[in-house]
């Protein structure tokens, strides 16, 4: 034995307890005992400490899984754009741009949930086979929530389906997916014929169509109904604010005709009663038709007076406030681009108590507009300037979101949990626009890197006003930052160690003297297994070369089982970390890791039952 090696029980000791490793940041992933982040976090600093203790030593006598190798996933360029596109993507969500494409996907649906849903998944399916899906899915994410939050439906239904559909519509041509583009370069590697650009669209689109009816009619029926706190204090019922809109000439309510206690340009809310001079109408309301000078009094949920101030600001208007501040002030809060709404309840021993609202001094003091208020129980028949307030009431406050944050600190009041919500910047919409279509040029032209466009796009909304550091900042997501490095560290573990090639051969035997459809059909899936527990990218390295062995011995098209790996290793829907995208719906769609299990797991069967249909079709 060369003395610069190690003895050979060195090498199955490594192997065996990195996966010993790998099974215990499993189980935490699963049961989430601890954040995913920790788990994440604490399996790299694992894996640090035991390969320098226990060093794999390259011909070179270097440790091939120093500090370097196992940290490079931080650096990644996936990750890095993965990051980029956070915030590009929160600059059309702050800006309004994907409501609005969120609403023609609804007009073309005429409002049906179910065709809603349908016709973005399949756009997301074409667009993924000519785009890569990280970017797509981080695009179509705030699409799916306003469409989910508009139908009536919780995103946990259908959120998990857009990264299913992503990833099955990357398998349709060779740059959709980056397993694709390893596959194919493995190939050349290896000194055979790289795959054609639509050479494996054929069957990646018949998988693709049982997929996308398998997400549309089954999945929502395994997945669990989950919400965020913010949506549940959004969804209640029968809780509604009491707010007033002053008419002046011009007003978009002024000369609306009242049918039955609904104005036609809010239909959202109901007319509770007008004051007009000196007179109060109340209902029933007969024709009666806004004209200007009219105080208008409305009643409507938390959604509906946040849709209008974000689409016409300074239409609802506080009362009071020009007592204590110039009116001009009152325009400077409603139409601020960093604009934040919250709900914020009156204390008990509250200074507010037995105050009227706009004689309180609260609204100069805090620089937040009261925009609503809402009593349990009590249905109000008056101006809001007439109320007193109680403790128990609720408050729909609006301002800067520093002074909505600066809330928690108010003897006065509190601020609910949970209830702060940012309103669109609508002045920036063609700024994020240009953003994002130069980054979609630039990406598909190939004429810049794509990490650079995605991170100067990110630079650039910054720079341009349309975010301020702190909300770009609130775009990251923490599993992307830690879960994706962790999980590559392990997968560099598995192949350095020979982790991966032992679990390789040993499913490959296992297909030992089968016909070439079996060996086909076996072969996807043990692949497709194999790729939720290292990952889609890993997976496709890993059995190329088996594929062009299996070729070799059966007879057959070699490109046939080298499809056969990529259409596998992109089947990483059993758990969230075998597939990027898996990790970017699980924050918007309050998935748990089992949930992927549930939902995922019969995909995955599903797709190798069709793809031992076509196999067999195929006649090799």
């Amino acid at each position: 034995m060369d003395a610069g090696l190690p003895p050979p029980w060195m090498a199955d000791f490594q192997i065996w307890a990195v996966f010993a490793m790998l099974a215990v940041v499993l189980v935490l992933y699963v049961t989430e005992r601890l954040p995913m982040e920790i788990t994440s976090i604490g399996a790299i600093v694992v894996l640090i400490l035991f390969f320098h203790l226990v060093p794999v030593v390259g011909a070179d006598g270097g440790n091939r899984l120093d500090v370097t190798r196992l940290l490079a996933g931080f650096s990644n360029p996936a990750v890095l754009t993965v990051l980029g596109l956070l915030v590009i993507g929160q600059g059309l969500v702050h800006t309004g741009v994907l409501e609005r494409g969120a609403l023609a996907l609804l007009s073309l649906s005429r409002g049906r949930a179910a065709l809603s849903v349908a016709v973005v998944l399949l756009a997301v399916t074409v667009i993924s086979a000519v785009m890569n899906n990280v970017p797509v899915v981080v695009i179509f994410i705030p699409i799916l929530q306003s469409l989910a939050e508009r139908m009536k439906a919780s995103p946990s239904r259908v959120m998990m389906g857009l990264s299913f559909t992503a990833a099955l519509g990357g398998s349709m041509t060779l740059v959709g997916s980056g397993s694709n583009l390893l596959v194919s370069s493995e190939l050349a590697a290896l000194g055979q014929r790289p795959l054609g650009f639509f050479e494996m669209t054929l069957p990646a689109t018949l998988l693709a169509g049982v997929g996308l009816v398998y997400v549309l009619l089954a999945m929502p029926r395994l997945l669990v109904d989950r919400a965020s706190l913010a949506e549940r204090l959004a969804a209640r019922t029968g809780q509604y604010f009491m707010a007033q809109i002053p008419v002046s000439a011009g007003s978009p309510v002024d000369g609306t005709e009242a049918v039955g206690g609904v104005l036609k340009e809010l239909p959202s809310v109901r007319l509770r009663m007008v004051v007009r001079e000196q007179r109060v109408f109340r209902p029933p309301f007969h024709r009666f038709r806004i004209r200007p000078g009219d105080l208008v009094v409305v009643a409507g949920s938390r959604r509906a007076l946040t849709d209008i101030q974000g689409k016409r600001p300074g239409l609802l208007r506080p009362p009071g406030f020009h007592d204590h501040a110039p009116p001009e002030a009152i325009d400077e809060i409603l139409r601020d681009e960093d604009r934040a709404l919250a709900e914020v309840m009156v204390a008990p021993g509250s200074s507010l108590i037995r105050r009227r609202i706009g004689r309180s001094g609260f609204q100069a003091r805090s620089r937040c507009a009261v925009l609503g208020i809402r009593r349990r129980g009590v249905v109000f028949r008056s101006r809001l300037s007439q109320i007193f307030m109680e403790a128990g009431d609720v408050l729909l406050v609006q301002g800067r979101a520093e002074d909505v944050e600066r809330l928690r600190d108010d003897p006065d009041v509190v601020l609910m949990s949970g209830s702060s919500e940012h309103l669109p910047h609508r002045r920036g919409v063609l700024r994020s626009l240009a953003v994002f279509l130069t980054f979609v040029v630039g990406a598909a032209t190939g004429a810049v890197p794509v990490v650079a466009l995605a991170i100067g796009g990110a630079a650039a909304l910054v720079a341009l006003g349309v975010l301020n550091v702190t909300r770009a900042a609130r775009a990251l997501d923490s599993r992307i930052v830690t879960v994706i490095p962790a999980t590559l560290a392990f997968g560099v573990a598995m192949q350095e160690t020979g982790g991966a090639a032992l679990i390789a051969q040993g499913l490959t035997g296992l297909l030992d003297g089968a016909g070439p459809a079996s060996v086909l059909s076996g072969f996807f899936l043990i692949t497709a297994l194999l790729s939720n527990v290292i990952g889609s990218n890993a997976t496709a390295v890993l059995f190329t070369p088996i594929a062009i062995g299996l070729a070799g011995e059966l007879g057959g098209s070699l490109h046939l089982y080298a499809i056969t790996v990529l259409l596998a290793a992109n089947c990483a829907f059993a758990t969230p970390t075998g597939y990027q995208t898996s990790l970017l719906v699980m924050g918007p769609g309050h998935y748990r890791y089992m949930d992927f299990v549930r939902a995922g797991a019969p995909l995955v069967l599903l797709l190798w039952l069709t793809f031992t249909i076509y196999v067999l079709w195929v006649a090799i």
